[in-house]
């Protein structure tokens, strides 16, 4: 490829999408009759939103005639989709597009494309153009269905496309379907909304991922509906913010209605959903939730802070009497309730007041997890312009919160000693080649031992409970028949 960039995206209407499919495809046919297929990597930085939009970008590459591989050094085309929620994330995925340098000069044909958050932001798009010339297109969130007229471009022209600013988040249609090559024949994720309406002070998702759209009622249900009968047997729904789903649809439809119409659909299989915003996580829900059959006891629900300054100064729009009263629904409708949440510690301004009354909040909640972040500044949003808190205190208060979180997830954990769980068997542990894992309606891990004709992957299991610890729980497989 040249280093002259393109200047204008190519045509995106459906049409010329799917004459680039064929033109793609007809390219790597003759590939294929000289004897080599073509192979696509996919690498995903990220939230389960990103691994969703890689299953697309996988079954658009797979629909141009690309095989997947396993290995980078296999492949013809590198597909990277980034993730920009923290600087870490970042640099990270730099670091790896780095690496690929080498793969390209070894093979002047390689293609490589840097897709989801990352580009959306106009400094790393320049710096992806100025410092990484290897790179050959970039595609923003809104972007991805792109993916055939771009490369099909970049593949003729022989230049690049990265993506200029008037160009960027376009808008991808919420309604626009696009392949899926699944990474589980079991699992799935089903986007049911794209974007942030939010604007949490310290978030950069709504710079990158646009405003809200919803997708239309029928094709959600259409493909569950479609899911269930291919054998899936845990379904978790995707939004940044679920709660707002429906919102701008020419049929009304909220997401407690849409839960519930899918709950409706006979089958053995688990219904999950995620992120709730507890300004908008409303008690119908939850009474969903309490009556369905298949919706999972399993609930999301980010705190970020203990104090009403900060939730405040964080632009939450709710305060902890307004959280706790949730709380207080939730587990009088759902007791086998598992509640996990997001804590940010450091954010700007916190005082060593203000985190202890996030350290309370812990122990009044009592969440079985919680996924805890050091605050990172993201360029572009309120907060990384505020008075920032010293690394040193910010680690210190890091650890102190996990000390506390730890002990409070093991006891959440050890009641389960000795009892029967139902468990989606997932195979060898990735960290434990001796042990298999899966996982419970709560969504906790078990690890147990296990055999392909004893604990089939994919398949309920019932283990025992023989040990707790605060992030998993350790048993035995017990006789599948005895499942109930």
């Amino acid at each position: 490829m040249t280093d002259k960039t393109k200047r204008s995206l190519p045509p995106h209407d459906d049409a010329e999408r799917q004459d680039a499919i064929r033109a793609v495809r007809a390219c790597n046919a003759a590939y294929t009759a000289a004897g080599r297929r073509r192979g696509v990597y996919v690498l995903t930085f990220g939230c389960q939103q990103n691994e969703a939009d890689s299953e697309k970008l996988s079954g658009m590459a797979r629909e141009m005639g690309y095989t997947p591989v396993d290995r980078p050094e296999d492949a013809d085309l590198i597909l990277v989709n980034t993730c920009a929620i923290r600087e870490h994330a970042e640099s990270r995925a730099l670091a790896t597009i780095g690496q690929y340098k080498k793969l390209r000069q070894e093979n002047p044909e390689l293609v490589i494309g840097v897709c989801g958050c990352l580009p959306s932001q106009e400094h790393r798009r320049e710096e992806l153009k100025r410092s990484y010339p290897y790179v050959t297109f970039c595609l923003d969130t809104a972007s991805l269905y792109r993916l055939p007229t771009v490369l099909r471009y970049c593949l003729e022209s022989h230049r690049r496309s990265l993506l200029p600013e008037d160009e960027a988040s376009a808008g991808i249609d919420a309604g626009q379907e696009i392949p899926v090559l699944r990474t589980s024949s079991y699992r799935a994720w089903v986007s049911v909304m794209y974007g942030c309406n939010n604007f949490c002070s310290y978030c950069i998702v709504p710079h990158v991922r646009g405003r809200e759209r919803s997708r239309p009622r029928e094709a959600i249900v259409r493909e569950v509906r479609e899911l269930v009968a291919a054998g899936y047997r845990d379904i978790t729904l995707l939004g940044q913010n679920v709660n707002s789903y429906g919102r701008g649809l020419a049929e009304p439809c909220d997401f407690a209605t849409l839960v519930e119409e899918l709950d409706a659909i006979p089958g053995d299989w688990w219904l999950r959903f995620m992120t709730s915003h507890p300004k908008d996580a409303g008690r119908r829900l939850i009474d969903v939730m309490a009556a369905g059959r298949h919706i999972a006891p399993a609930f999301h629900l980010p705190l970020q802070s203990g104090n009403d300054r900060v939730l405040h100064a964080m632009n939450r729009h709710y305060d902890m009497a307004r959280y706790m009263d949730t709380v207080r629904y939730m587990r009088e409708k759902i007791p086998d309730l598992t509640l996990t949440s997001d804590i940010i510690v450091g954010f700007p301004g916190e005082t060593e007041a203000e985190f202890e009354d996030t350290l309370r909040a812990l122990s009044d909640i009592r969440f079985d997890m919680i996924y805890s972040f050091i605050y990172s500044p993201r360029k572009g949003t309120p907060a990384a312009e505020m008075e920032q808190v010293p690394e040193e205190v910010q680690k210190n208060r890091f650890a102190r919160m996990l000390e506390l979180q730890n002990g409070v997830s093991m006891e959440k954990n050890q009641p389960l000693v000795g009892k029967t769980l139902r468990v989606l068997c997932d195979g060898v542990s990735k960290s434990n080649a001796d042990l298999w894992t899966g996982r419970t309606a709560g969504n906790k891990s078990v690890f147990f031992p296990g055999s392909p004709d004893t604990t089939p992957v994919g398949q309920f299991i019932p283990v025992r409970i023989e040990r707790a610890a605060p992030f998993a729980l350790y048993g035995k497989a017990e006789n599948p028949a005895d499942i109930l």
